[in-house]
């Protein structure tokens, strides 16, 4: 069933709120769980007590503490990305004036764990650094700036990634000098806290990159300063710590029976890890079994996957879903983060979401418990202090990549003759939490209950929910979420067990981001085990905009293009500003588990290099992109035969 509704902006605003509904969660339920009461007052909106607002973030943001976006130029302090976050202006680390269009609710800085606090150091010129001869030739150089810069960031990543930093300039934990960046960061985000406007997490990233192969970890805290403070986070450079996952795991354990704090880990986005993000086989990269413990901990630890950031997005790849027109999305497939090793096929099974949920099924199928069952979150892991998603308000991966006529056609990062192309970094992510307040505690539940979507930066509301008794008139309800609520599970929930001659029933609803484009369509992204234990997968066109029919296959013809490449500008005279619908699995097996995600596609919008092309006067390439199709990428809900 598909509902198109051409609103005014006045209607939106009304939709807005009939959308920041959710369930009433009763003591001794289950969140996301239970029966909508009888409603006993006039008002549909009194005596609420559950989740009425979508609150946007960045769970991943680099300051100038971070060895490499030191090294890259980041001058920025923690501070001052908390500052920018909440809707200030500021000066970047190239001296550029910017500010975001709307502030964020909440953010994560994580500076990498290895090293930081390194370039601060280095760069207000600490003896000790500069008597070491590697110091100072990195000294030196940083000062000249531009690509002689860019060029130490390539060797002090190499140097980390090849276990050859040198290790008089190490700032290891347990180091002052370790201690007072750990400390500065916990101050930065007390000092930003500001709960029920603003929630600044304590946080940092778990740099696990032995042999260049990015099994990055970011660290979030439900705690406050005086629990964070408690303990030093974890490294992975031998001997203070170990590059293996199961090493930050036992460090969590360890962080929570010390301080009876909360932490939560989220898997960096996997396109660099060359395959080892996932993995199914009996050992993983550094020789440690994938056993029992190893999904049980995992399962315990990971609830989210950051899907999307500035290197790739990581739902799908052409080689996995062949059949799906729109898998070939901002690929970064070229290999592991310091390109040492180049990427394989059979290394991209183990890098990607969708494929990664079917794996975890089938692990669970061996142990009982799936290590892969993870909510859907985008970040930006921007290196430039700026958590800026914005196409048209793109300040680069890193500093050495802020907004100049030049930094599409320079690289990234070069290590030899390999590089990251400039025009190859996308303007990506945000993280959507579906929470009661905007605090640390409901935003950390919120997430631990994977009631979170992932965007490529537009801020499209999205709401999804699973149950066994859907029906096509509930897509014609004002409140989706009161229907939604009452009758099923939201996103990241879990249907257990077909009620005798039922397939799950869905309910959806998408509106626009009023400053980005229109909607194209809902897509239903169904991942399930056969008969076989062997992975499939399909996708479903749901909902649309415009008078368009599916043809005999469920495919649909593509929504057009109003983008005017010249100009940087687009028209919503095509797409819908809201779609809704209910939807039921007509190929459901109540034997087979699966797992449902949705795919919301907006219609195609300038791209940060087109907006980079008109205000610089310059021509690129004809291979660069300009155009693309912002999206969101909804967690899961799972089906698990009883």
């Amino acid at each position: 069933m598909r509902l198109r509704a051409p609103l005014a902006m006045f209607a939106l605003v009304l939709f807005a709120a009939a959308f920041a509904t959710a369930q009433d969660i009763k003591p001794g339920q289950e969140e996301g769980q239970g029966h909508f009461p009888a409603q006993d007052h006039y008002s549909p909106y009194a005596g609420r007590n559950f989740p009425t607002q979508v609150y946007w973030g960045d769970t991943h943001l680099h300051t100038g503490m971070s060895l490499d976006a030191g090294a890259f130029g980041a001058r920025l302090t923690p501070a001052e990305a908390y500052r920018f976050a909440r809707g200030e202006e500021l000066a970047s680390s190239t001296g550029q004036q910017v500010k975001l269009a709307r502030p964020l609710d909440f953010l994560v800085v994580a500076d990498h764990s290895d090293n930081m606090g390194f370039f601060p150091a280095l760069i207000a010129g600490d003896p000790d650094m500069l008597a070491d001869p590697t110091g100072r030739d990195w000294y030196d150089r940083i000062q000249q700036g531009g690509q002689v810069a860019v060029g130490v960031a390539a060797e002090v990543i190499q140097s980390i990634t090849g276990n050859s930093f040198p290790e008089a300039l190490y700032l290891a934990p347990g180091t002052d000098g370790y201690r007072d960046a750990w400390e500065q960061t916990i101050d930065a985000a007390e000092a930003s806290n500001d709960p029920g406007q603003f929630t600044a997490f304590i946080g940092y990233e778990w740099t696990s990159t032995d042999k260049g192969l990015n099994l990055h970890r970011i660290v979030v805290y439900r705690d406050g300063g005086a629990k964070a403070s408690q303990m030093e986070p974890a490294a992975t450079l031998p001997p203070w710590g170990a590059p293996h996952p199961r090493f930050l795991w036992n460090w969590m354990q360890q962080y929570e029976d010390k301080t009876g704090g909360r932490l939560l880990a989220i898997a960096h986005n996997g396109n660099l890890s060359n395959g080892w993000m996932f993995p199914q086989v009996e050992t993983a990269h550094d020789g440690d079994d994938v056993d029992q413990d190893y999904v049980e901990t995992r399962a315990r630890w990971e609830p989210l996957y950051e899907v999307v950031q500035m290197k790739g997005d990581g739902e799908t790849h052409p080689f996995l879903s062949p059949n799906d027109e729109f898998a070939d999305y901002e690929r970064w497939d070229q290999g592991n983060l310091d390109l040492s090793e180049l990427k394989t096929d059979d290394m991209l099974q183990r890098e990607y979401a969708r494929t990664a949920l079917a794996m975890g099924m089938q692990m669970e199928q061996q142990y009982g418990t799936n290590p892969y069952k993870f909510g859907m979150i985008g970040s930006t892991d921007a290196h430039t202090g700026l958590a800026t998603a914005g196409e048209d308000n793109f300040f680069g991966k890193h500093s050495g990549t802020e907004p100049n006529a030049h930094r599409w056609e320079h690289p990234i990062a070069k290590f030899g003759d390999a590089e990251y192309v400039g025009w190859g970094q996308i303007a990506a992510g945000y993280a959507a939490v579906w929470a009661q307040e905007n605090t640390r505690e409901a935003l950390f539940d919120a997430m631990k209950r994977k009631e979170t979507y992932a965007t490529t930066g537009s801020r499209m509301i999205l709401r999804f929910f699973g149950g066994w008794e859907f029906e096509s008139e509930d897509a014609m309800s004002r409140l989706p979420a009161d229907i939604g609520y009452s009758k099923g599970v939201p996103m990241g929930g879990d249907l257990v067990g077909a009620p005798a001659g039922r397939a799950p029933t869905f309910l959806m609803a998408a509106m626009k981001d009023p400053y980005s484009g229109n909607l194209d369509r809902i897509q239903m992204v169904k991942v399930w085990l056969d008969a076989a234990g062997d992975r499939m997968e399909k996708v479903y066109n749901v909902a649309w905009s415009d008078d368009r029919q599916l043809d005999a296959e469920g495919n649909l013809p593509p929504v057009g293009n109003t983008v005017d490449v010249a100009t940087a500008t687009w028209t919503n005279t095509i797409g819908s500003p809201e779609l809704l619908a209910t939807w039921s699995d007509p190929d459901f097996d109540p034997a087979l588990p699966a797992a449902y995600y949705l795919r919301v596609l907006e219609i195609p919008t300038p791209r940060w290099t087109a907006y980079e092309s008109l205000r610089y006067d310059i021509s690129m390439d004809p291979e660069v992109p300009m155009i693309h199709e912002e999206r969101g990428y909804t967690s899961p809900i799972w089906y698990t035969p009883q």
